[in-house]
């Protein structure tokens, strides 16, 4: 018998939700981009810097890691002010995974900016940390990058890898700090047991609430790093803010982040990418889908929304992946449906997720390897455990995470 909550009203509200959904808006939150008179609400740190005349880094020899999202609120490019710059000389450039224009998913080489003739040195090729070769005739290592405000978004890693090469070397590290796009305020544990690794830099929860320069100070004053950090605040971030509260234009930070809403649902429906799953790579709505060739769609979504999770809901479909997992082959799964941002609960969401996947189908989903992978830590073991022994679970990384909490207060920047 048909459930009541597919029932033809509901369905309609779900086609509704779809469409806004595939269009990178959640359900009743249009975005508040500023008019065309009115310049954007916030000053990224690039921005600020050039008001300022470039102080941090007259008279300067600077290497700059950056990429496609390294832009002013006039969309040039970092690259292009600090070579403009007065009293700036810059080196080489670094780029991070996705390479310099952020379009490429594997390993990548170095090479040469063919419009400024600068030596471009990839950090996710044969080493994913500058090297004395790369970082010789540089005083200064200037980072602008987009983060996403996930743990295992890998550009945070990069941060923390240069900060680590620049130290002993007396290289001065100045970060142009940008929004956290899923806000400043949200943080869902659990931290991750281990560090210096490219998807678990730092003991940080799975949605950290922080922005790149917060990061920056709290790496160098936590891990003991030593390095001549300035960090160029923004001006404007007020309430730690959603990024279409910003007035800012959305530039895909990689690839498959094509929206807020993908960046939003990215740690809940990332955590299972380590298994024999498509997230919707290689389709039109990455991270707001999952499936495989012998998932039945219909019931995952039934049983996923059977549990009521706060702020959002999955419907059947079925997709066929024109790249990365299960490319070529119709894929049973569902769509999630952000309807809530506010209320949703990306570990509640991804932890359940997990466990009907393990009960549909135990023989296809690998909980070591998305451990290994992507959570760096046994939490996610216990989603299929019983209530009683789950809640013991918990309450082992609670107690880090409310000290995180604590530790993280101190490195704030912004109210």
């Amino acid at each position: 018998m048909t459930p009541p909550l597919y029932s033809l009203a509901h369905r309609g509200l779900v086609v509704a939700a779809v469409l806004l959904s595939i269009i990178g808006v959640a359900a009743g939150q249009a975005p508040r981009a500023s008019s065309p008179e009115e310049p954007p609400a916030v000053r990224c740190g690039v921005d600020v810097l050039a008001r300022d005349g470039f102080r941090p880094l007259v008279g300067r020899r600077v290497g700059l890691i950056t990429n496609h999202t390294g832009v002013d609120q006039s969309g040039r490019a970092t690259l292009d002010l600090l070579r403009a710059a007065p009293g700036v000389t810059l080196v080489a450039l670094f780029s991070p995974e996705h390479g310099l224009l952020g379009t490429k998913d594997e390993k990548i080489g170095h090479g040469t900016d063919p419009n400024t003739g600068l030596r471009i040195w990839s950090l996710y090729g044969e080493t994913k940390r500058p090297t004395a070769e790369m970082l010789e005739g540089i005083d200064t290592l200037v980072y602008d990058i987009q983060d996403i405000g996930t743990r295992f978004y890998t550009y945070i890693a990069t941060l923390g890898y240069a900060m680590e090469e620049a130290a002993p070397r007396n290289i001065r590290v100045v970060v142009l700090d940008r929004p956290n796009p899923i806000t400043g305020t949200r943080v869902f544990g659990p931290l991750s047991e281990r560090t210096g690794e490219f998807t678990s830099y730092d003991h940080l929860p799975l949605v950290h609430g922080m922005t790149v320069g917060e990061l920056a100070k709290m790496f160098n004053a936590e891990r003991n790093l030593g390095v001549d950090l300035v960090v160029v605040h923004m001006e404007g971030w007020k309430r730690r803010m959603w990024w279409d509260e910003t007035g800012l234009t959305w530039i895909n930070p990689s690839p498959n982040m094509r929206s807020l809403t993908q960046a939003t649902l990215y740690p809940a429906v990332g955590l299972v990418e380590a298994c024999k799953v498509s997230v919707g790579r290689g389709t039109d709505t990455p991270f707001e889908r999952l499936g495989a060739p012998w998932l039945d769609g219909r019931r995952l979504a039934a049983r996923l929304n059977a549990r009521d999770l706060p702020g959002v809901r999955f419907v059947p479909f079925t997709f066929t992946p024109q790249s990365s997992k299960h490319a070529g082959k119709l894929c049973g799964g569902v769509q999630v449906l952000l309807l809530d941002r506010e209320r949703f609960d990306p570990l509640e969401t991804g932890l359940a997720i997990a466990a009907e996947l393990e009960a549909m189908h135990p023989e296809s989903f690998d909980y070591e390897n998305v451990d290994k992978l992507l959570m760096h830590t046994g939490v996610l073991r216990a989603a299929t455990q019983p209530a009683d022994a789950a809640d013991r679970i918990q309450k082992t990384w609670k107690a880090d995470f409310e000290a995180f909490l604590v530790l993280r207060a101190k490195y704030l920047l912004y109210e």
